[in-house]
């Protein structure tokens, strides 16, 4: 699943010549989920291995404050600050470094009205085959039946593939920042 992270850590495209550390991205965006919220965890598989995956936590806040005391200590003592020295090598590194070190916290306005939040990603090999719409539709039911009251997660401006299928499956713009456009649906 780091493989998958990293594979669509462009904006849905291909990221690995970005970085040095490979597993970096997948320290950010998936290994919290696995070990903190495995109970909406999903992986679309083919014959060539993973190939996408869910994941989805009913309180963004509850996980905020797990991932601060139990999944960011370590990886910060880990990837100690870095002195810059990726400056212009055009290495994100640094920067998912600094994320471990200061991750931003979900706007207030939206975890209150969208309290559970997820994430997606597939691999362009599985893209057309309604992997992504099965994933979405599973995630919304399970939430549904564990009573949230609305789902949200941060999609990139430069996806605007993305934006428009989730779109289509309903969910709506919720704000709109330079480096994420945050979408949501509510469930009453």
């Amino acid at each position: 699943m780091y493989r998958v992270c990293l594979q669509t850590g462009d904006s849905g495209l291909d990221a690995t010549g970005q970085y040095r550390n490979p597993d970096l991205l997948g320290h950010l965006y998936v290994g919290p989920y696995l070990i903190g919220q495995p109970r909406h965890a999903f992986v679309v598989a083919d014959r060539e291995g993973v190939a996408g995956y869910t994941f989805a936590v009913e309180d963004t806040v509850a996980f905020e404050e797990w991932e601060r005391a139990h999944w960011w200590p370590a990886l910060r003592e880990q990837y100690p600050r870095t002195s810059g020295d990726d400056a212009g090598t055009g290495m994100n590194d640094e920067e998912v470094i600094r994320l471990l070190h200061d991750p931003a916290s979900t706007p207030g306005a939206i975890v209150e009205a969208y309290p559970a939040h997820l994430h997606i990603d597939l691999l362009p090999r599985v893209h057309g085959q309604g992997f992504g719409r099965s994933l979405m539709e599973l995630i919304i039911v399970r939430l549904r039946d564990r009573h949230v009251l609305g789902v949200h997660f941060g999609v990139s401006p430069q996806n605007p593939n993305a934006i428009s299928f989730y779109r289509h499956l309903g969910f709506e713009v919720l704000l709109e920042a330079p480096v994420d456009i945050y979408m949501g649906m509510r469930f009453s």
